[in-house]
């Protein structure tokens, strides 16, 4: 799967996508991730990007102008199943969401900034608007990064185990069951003995109880309560 991912500030998504189980999904060839400054296209030598908007107001808006040009290039080079734009008043990001994009094979993430993009943009050439939350951040960038990491993950060979990530909390509408390791007993704190019985279905259950026992006091509404 590849990632292309459009910003003006390239920086910060060095680290993120530098490191653990992102970084290996690269080394094995599952995975491309290439960052593209948007000043790059600037509209003049001074690496302009934004203006004023229309109407006046506070804030800069990222113009049309330039994220055309880059996504124009891109475009020009490979088809895209997806051009996601970052943004807080997007579709919230979920799961299901992040299953449905591990199945694309090219895909753009364009990253807001200032007061966003010109709304021209949006009509053109986005095809997807996800927001992490219900919450404004400086830009898009750590936004890109929790959309690609949850992506990566799933995407088949990623994870030595890949029955993990069928485990992760969301996967079948509920959160993760509790979990423990050794030792069995800490200070008096002990590990409940049905983990430590061997018998793989009753685990299984308990796993499943307590699974819908978590869900039911800390998000019901995964529930409809």
């Amino acid at each position: 799967m590849r990632f292309d991912i459009i910003t003006c500030q390239p920086d910060l998504l060095e680290s993120p996508f530098s490191h653990s189980i992102v970084k290996r999904a690269q080394q094995k060839n599952l995975v491309e991730i290439h960052l593209h400054d948007l000043r790059k296209f600037a509209i003049n030598k001074y690496g302009q990007i934004d203006d004023y908007a229309f109407g006046g107001g506070a804030g800069m808006v990222m113009m049309i102008e330039p994220i055309d040009k880059c996504i124009s290039a891109l475009k020009a080079e490979r088809n895209y199943d997806a051009v996601i734009y970052m943004t807080p008043d997007g579709q919230t990001l979920n799961q299901q969401l992040v299953n449905q994009f591990s199945l694309l094979n090219n895909v753009i993430i364009l990253c807001g900034h200032y007061k966003g993009v010109d709304e021209r943009v949006r009509q053109q050439f986005v095809t997807h608007e996800i927001s992490i939350g219900d919450y404004v951040l400086s830009g898009g960038e750590l936004g890109a990064a929790v959309l690609a990491d949850a992506i990566i993950r799933i995407i088949p060979g990623v994870l030595n185990d890949e029955s993990s990530a069928l485990t992760d909390s969301f996967q079948d509408g509920l959160l993760a069951p509790p979990v423990y390791t050794r030792p069995a007993d800490y200070k008096g704190l002990k590990v409940p003995d049905i983990l430590l019985s061997g018998d793989q279905p009753k685990i299984e259950e308990w796993r499943f109880e307590q699974a819908i026992q978590r869900t039911k006091q800390r998000r019901p509404d995964l529930l409809g309560e």
